[in-house]
């Protein structure tokens, strides 16, 4: 039996219908919103709380900044608030879909955002109308684009979709409020009366916030702990000599502080208990990851990214999962080089090839 099998969810196979809220702990609601990749929800999460007297709501993360997304916040206000306000807005990190109408949410009830800092200055300057596609790409653009040319991404179909996707952030965030209030690890936010605790979390985002409430036994995961998915982990063009996936490994072992019986409410998939089986499960998970990387870069000609996305990824992708994937592929290759366990060199066509290092394990 799998851990994922292991693991239990509470609510079974129930999940909020759109626009609607489903109560997961006591004041703690379950919101869905669509999202229109592979990965087709994100879960949102609404709060009940009361701040200088006024009752209403605290809203974590957002959706992306699309038409649709907004109708059905329309919709939550106007059927499933109690007619009471939203008092404030908490984003766990910088991604399109946790942050993406953060801005639009803030200025139509106007209220305070809380995110950390790296994830806050991400967030306004990629959605910046000064900022050049030249300078940061990410998943798409011109420095997107080279970035993945130098790790083997040179097919010309490939790279001319990359360059097109210059503009895929600013188009599913609105840009942020020109001010916020900083969360950083450790930090407590009370919410309806229950202390909410911040775990920073390395790896997947810059400085990504998890909230615990240890009253209620409740993990708001975000991103860093999924059910049934393996967070990403990638090196993009704005950190090309990063090293994410140590960065998100020791960071998984924060969450073992946390009782192994904490309901954990993942932003996608179905809440679940069983937080330290499946840290285990993502330990093990990478480092098969890591020990098929570096059987890869034993080949005579060494391994680059491109080569080593069809060892990790067993399925067909399409092009926003390939951008991911080639991400992730040079944060397995980067573990393994600032390990000392394979060497980089370029080659005559300028991609860098990995290789093992002899007598290594």
């Amino acid at each position: 039996m799998s851990v994922k099998e292991k693991l239990i969810y509470p609510l079974e196979k129930e999940q909020p219908l759109p626009a609607q809220l489903k109560e997961v702990a006591a004041g703690v609601y379950w919101l869905r919103m669509p999202l229109p990749f592979a990965l087709d929800h994100i879960n949102l999460w609404v709060l009940e709380d009361e701040l200088n007297g006024q009752k209403g709501w605290t809203l974590i993360d957002t959706g992306i900044a699309k038409e649709p997304v907004k109708a059905l916040w329309e919709q939550v206000f106007a059927q499933q608030l109690k007619g009471l306000p939203v008092l404030r807005v908490v984003v766990t990190h910088m991604h399109p879909d946790h942050v993406g109408l953060a801005g639009w949410l803030c200025e139509r009830w106007q209220v305070p955002l809380y995110m950390s800092l790296s994830d806050y200055l991400f967030a306004c300057l990629w959605t910046s109308p000064a900022r050049s596609n030249e300078q940061l790409g990410g998943s798409g653009g011109a420095a997107a684009a080279a970035h993945f040319a130098r790790h083997g991404l040179v097919d010309e179909v490939a790279q001319q979709q990359v360059l097109q996707r210059g503009s895929y952030y600013a188009d599913l965030v609105t840009p942020p409020p020109s001010n916020y209030r900083r969360l950083m690890d450790g930090d407590e936010l009370v919410i309806g009366g229950k202390s909410w605790k911040t775990i920073v979390g390395y790896g997947h985002a810059p400085e990504h916030m998890a909230l615990y409430c240890a009253d209620q036994d409740v993990l708001i995961s975000g991103d860093m702990v999924l059910p049934r998915i393996s967070t990403n982990v990638s090196v993009f063009d704005y950190e090309p000599e990063a090293d994410p996936l140590r960065l998100y490994l020791q960071s998984l072992t924060r969450y073992l502080e946390l009782p192994s019986e904490t309901l954990v409410l993942p932003s996608h998939g179905r809440p679940f208990v069983g937080l330290h089986e499946r840290i285990a499960e993502l330990q093990t998970h990478h480092k098969d990851r890591l020990a098929e990387t570096l059987e890869a870069c034993r080949a005579e000609g060494g391994c680059s990214a491109a080569q080593l996305i069809p060892v990790l990824f067993k399925r067909e992708l399409d092009m926003h999962q390939l951008t991911f994937a080639m991400g992730e592929a040079i944060a397995h290759l980067h573990a393994l080089y600032f390990q000392k366990q394979v060497e980089r060199r370029v080659n005559d066509q300028g991609i860098y090839q990995f290789y093992a290092v002899k007598g290594g394990q």
